[in-house]
């Protein structure tokens, strides 16, 4: 059979389904919708077998892995760790048997960094605890901090209202004193922002109490109140024994607010508290909120400055108080506080409860003031005097001293414009032209 004839031959035994039914039409092949149907199964049974794996790997990450913890939780974790205790512990070790064990809270902060430091240097333990909050520039709190770790003092970073961080702080360690100086500050700021002294000033000095009523053997407590609680006496010099009943500004009221809090906790539990009404307080790295600080600031860069009088055209005056001289009243309460009464929670007898003003006891205008800048600057200040506005400040502070210098041996002895002249050496050096973050100045003051 030839090539040709086998070729036809083959040709003519095709299968009929595979020509047209129908002219101009093409059956499909019979065996063509088994071979699709196997090829859709096989890539199906493969995708099956991938969604099977895919989940069994999902249920076995959530069965077996632990659940996130929330956002305070691992702040938690980050001061409970052994190496942030080992930083505890190794700040709050003092030199010897007789030393203190000190906690202090705002310790980044102006007077706080000041009081720290003394203590640490004396050989007493120290601990600090500040939140930086964004009242003004964190960059100076930075810088404090970064003065108080070369000193051997850590700062833990936390808040008085974090009720677990405190009470993790008096399990650490043992305190003998609380020196309380954490606060929101300012007198005009209240004004903005009135929630966050009620949150600091009361709230967290509760929790702070409730720590301290709850240690074994409760720590002895000197706490920052403030000159402001005088508000609207008009009895000068300011006594202790003068009413404090008429704040002239939530700030004052928050503080006055603390020294009734802290009678009911030395009443109830025992605890031995003290006071400090701090008058008008200035010196190196303070805060740039009070007017000798934004002043000078605004003095060198030739920016006009607001000079307030009474508005019967009088005098504002303030009773300025040197930062050394504050330190050595902090310190002089410290060592003549006795040890508090109670025991976990418990009074066991009557405790002390002091309240001592701590100022210069010599007032100074703030025309004064200004004049005292310009000549330590050596440039003309461009002024304008404007009426005080009603806005929580007073006409005139002056501290009676008499109690805490006959108690606490306090005397002041740093003149105004020595103070100052410390001051502005300092601001020239940390201001230089080589600082990138130089403190921001609010734009309402606190005398």
């Amino acid at each position: 059979m030839s090539l040709v004839k086998t070729v036809a031959a083959s040709h003519n035994n095709v299968d009929n389904n595979m020509l047209p039914s129908t002219p101009g039409k093409l059956k499909p092949e019979k065996y063509q919708p088994y071979n699709h149907y196997m090829i859709h199964r096989l890539r199906l049974s493969k995708l099956t077998l991938w969604s099977s794996i895919f989940l069994a790997f999902i249920l076995f990450f959530f069965i077996l892995s632990p659940p996130s913890p929330s956002p305070a939780a691992n702040r938690r974790e980050s001061w409970g760790s052994h190496h942030w205790e080992k930083r505890v512990t190794k700040s709050a070790c003092r030199n010897s048997d007789s030393g203190f064990t000190v906690l202090v809270t705002g310790a980044a902060g102006f007077i706080g960094c000041h009081v720290s430091l003394s203590l640490k240097q004396r050989g007493d333990g120290v601990l600090g605890l500040d939140n930086f909050n964004r009242y003004y520039d964190q960059n100076l709190k930075r810088s404090r901090q970064k003065v108080l770790s070369r000193a051997g003092v850590f700062v833990v970073e936390g808040d008085i209202n974090d009720a677990a961080l405190i009470r993790k702080l008096f399990d650490v360690v043992h305190f003998t004193h609380v020196m309380h100086l954490a606060a929101q500050a300012g007198v005009r700021y209240a004004m903005q922002n009135p929630h966050s002294y009620v949150h600091s000033n009361v709230a967290g000095f509760v929790n702070l109490l409730e720590a301290s009523k709850d240690a074994n053997p409760q720590p002895a407590i000197v706490w920052a109140s403030s000159s402001s609680v005088y508000g609207l006496n008009s009895k000068v010099p300011f006594s202790e024994k003068d009413r404090t009943d008429q704040p002239a500004s939530l700030y004052a009221a928050t503080k006055k607010a603390g020294e009734a809090i802290a009678h009911s906790y030395n009443h109830i539990y025992g605890l031995s508290i003290t006071g400090l009404r701090f008058f008008t307080v200035y010196g190196p790295w303070g805060r740039p909120d009070m007017a000798y600080f934004f002043f000078t600031k605004d003095i060198l860069k030739g920016k006009q400055i607001t000079v307030f009088e009474a508005a019967d055209g009088g005098t504002v005056a303030r009773d300025f108080t040197y930062i050394d001289d504050i330190v050595k009243g902090c310190l002089g309460a410290l060592d003549t506080a006795k040890r508090s009464t109670g025991s976990g929670g418990k009074k066991k007898g009557p405790a002390q409860f002091r309240i001592y003003n701590l100022g210069n006891t010599s007032p100074v205008a703030v025309s004064e003031l200004v004049r005292i800048l310009e000549k330590l600057l050596k440039v003309k200040a461009k002024k304008k005097v404007m009426v005080m506005p009603r806005n929580g400040d007073v006409q005139f502070t002056h501290a009676n001293i008499s109690r805490a210098h006959r108690e606490l041996g306090y005397m002041p002895t740093t003149d105004l414009e020595t103070g100052l002249s410390n001051f502005v050496k300092w601001y020239l050096d940390f201001y230089s032209p080589s600082t990138k973050n130089p403190a921001s100045s609010s734009s309402s003051s606190s005398w």
